[in-house]
């Protein structure tokens, strides 16, 4: 019997017979849906028709498994793989994003914890009402995904196991086609082979990824209990920088392709260019250099615990194990050496927690640093603002201590949209004079409708940070400063395109030579704007290196290499 002429096991749900195209258009298109969850790659930019010209080794597989089965256990069997190939096309869709995002694929073991923050940077973004909205959709979408997978899935089994006596040929001769390309390595599109077995390596590959994420909280313990700087007393750490106020201050999306990809690096080099000989007027110098970034496009929470701690910080499950732990950082190490800490916190909209592990004396938040200004984009205090503020409430109080600050500068975080402008310092005041600049900037429903105003908007919210740091410096800095500077990570993909590097430039700003003349053995390069030949680091090298470099002269005994 043709299985056009009626429903039956092999074509649907009931009985109920149906027109043949209907029957034959539905069978199609699961047959489309199920090839398309088998090859479609796991990043956006490879979605591409030449990607689903591929014969899946999987679907060859499925098929002589319904023919081998006995019929009791086909529709159980076939449901499994269905609701399977559904949970596997969900995590493509998870991989999708987060390479799009953060340049890496969804870890199915530490990356939870990531939507929540994900779901708050979206709120204050784009408000409540479209975050719900979005919310619905996934949901949504991921059952649909689950069913009609699933449904599919069922609908081909039947069809194969109706034709039990004829379908053998066409999957053996499959087969043979599939082991014949695979050997000859064969391509109808350059770089895409035609035999692919690209859903068994995505399932591969993270199944490594949940033994990797078990296994990892060992490791990092282990790591963590190397500390060549826990038992230094106060009065041995940081002895060359007695009396400076030292500034470490975070530029959000502060990247390598900031100062050498083309479409940007002749604008923010001229930035930087033009600080060179406004601070070199002003009496200033600078030495910088590369450090790699535990995380790219998000995050920014790894790479500032990795900077502090000296620790490899790259997903949740580290970070919340070092803050649970009496860890060493670059703050509490300047405050066990007698200097004021202070935390400028603009990015925080509630209490930090991690302050007290951090070693800070006092956090300011969006919430206490004074600022009555609009929030520009996500980001809720201008670069300016934060600065200023600082600079009242801590730098300029009388018969102070030195200080030590921790400052992120979140001007230049997504989406880019509506940007802040410099203006005078002493007209800065509460911020409500950035009021008017809400409306006069770029507005985000526009810049986002443009790829090419997504990255000029970013390099122009690098430029305003990188300027705000050079002017706050003219305008307030002293023989006592001593400013260091530097990315959190690269930008998203969206920005960098594929196969950045997790660079970030950082750089040391000071009146005093002395201060330079410690670092002289690190190799950097002078000015604002680290060569393309500079040293590069990773990140949780620098803290051993800076309080060696500050400290006493010789490497502490037993001072391990970083180990990730």
């Amino acid at each position: 019997m043709s299985f056009s002429t009626r429903l039956d096991p092999a074509d649907g749900d009931g009985p109920t017979a149906r027109h043949p195209v209907v029957v034959r258009v539905t069978t199609a298109l699961a047959a489309l849906l199920v090839l398309v969850a088998l090859v479609a790659p796991t990043e956006i930019s490879r979605l591409t028709p030449g990607e689903f010209v591929r014969i899946p080794v999987e679907g060859i597989l499925g098929a002589a498994l319904v023919l081998v089965l006995p019929a009791r256990a086909r529709r159980a069997v076939a449901g499994l793989l269905g609701v399977t190939l559904g949970l596997l096309t969900i995590v493509k869709f998870l991989d999708m994003g987060f390479v799009a995002v953060l340049a890496r694929p969804f870890d199915p073991v530490l990356d939870w914890v990531l939507f929540d923050d994900a779901l708050t940077v979206a709120a204050e973004s784009h408000g409540p009402v479209g975050v719900i909205g979005a919310v619905a959709a996934a949901v949504v979408l991921a059952i649909v995904v689950l069913v009609a997978m699933t449904r599919s899935v069922l609908r081909l089994s039947r069809l194969v196991a109706r034709h039990d006596t004829t379908a053998p040929r066409p999957v053996a001769v499959f087969g043979v086609i599939w082991v014949t390309c695979a050997v000859l390595g064969s391509q109808i599109v350059p770089g895409v082979p035609v035999a692919t077995n690209s859903a068994t390596g995505l399932v591969y590959d993270h199944a490594v990824q949940v033994r990797d994420g078990l296994q990892d909280q060992q490791g990092f313990a282990s790591a963590a209990a190397v500390d060549a700087f826990r038992d230094t007393p106060g009065e041995e750490l940081l002895t060359s920088l007695r009396g400076k106020d030292v500034v470490f201050s975070f530029v959000e999306s502060y990247g390598r392709d900031a100062v050498e990809d083309p479409e940007f690096a002749s604008q923010v080099g001229a930035v930087l260019d033009a600080g060179d000989q406004r601070l070199d007027a002003a009496g200033f110098a600078s030495r910088s250099g590369f450090l790699t970034s535990p995380t790219a496009g998000g995050g920014s929470w790894l790479a500032h615990s990795t900077f502090q701690s000296g620790l490899w910080v790259d997903n949740q499950q580290r970070y919340d194990s070092l803050v649970a732990r009496d860890r060493l950082t670059l703050t509490s190490a300047f405050r066990r050496a007698s200097w004021r800490t202070v935390g400028v916190m603009p990015g925080n909209t509630e209490p930090w927690e991690e302050g007290a592990f951090y070693g800070f004396d006092k956090v300011y938040d969006s919430t206490s640093i004074g600022y009555r200004g609009p929030n520009f984009g996500w980001a809720p205090v201008p670069d300016q603002y934060t600065l200023s503020a600082f600079e009242r409430s801590e730098r300029a109080t009388p018969d102070r201590a030195p200080l030590m600050a921790d400052i992120p500068l979140v001007s230049s975080h997504w989406p880019w949209a509506p940007l802040p402008r410099l203006i005078d310092w002493a007209d800065v005041g509460d911020g409500s004079v950035f009021q008017p600049m809400l409306a006069e900037g770029e507005q985000l429903d526009a810049v986002w409708s443009d790829p090419d105003r997504v990255r000029t908007e970013y390099r122009r919210s690098i430029e305003y940070s990188l300027n705000s740091l050079i002017s706050y410096v003219e305008t307030y800095g002293d023989d006592d400063l001593v400013l260091v500077f530097l990315g959190d990570h690269q930008p998203t993909p969206n920005i960098t395109g594929d196969g950045a590097s997790r660079d970030v430039p950082i750089t040391v700003v000071t009146r005093d030579r002395v201060v330079l003349d410690r670092i002289s053995g690190w190799g950097w390069d002078d000015g604002l704007k680290p060569g393309p030949q500079a040293p590069v680091w990773p990140m949780d090298a620098f803290r051993d290196r800076f309080l060696t470099a500050f400290g006493p002269q010789a490497e502490p005994a037993g001072s391990p290499s970083p180990a990730h």
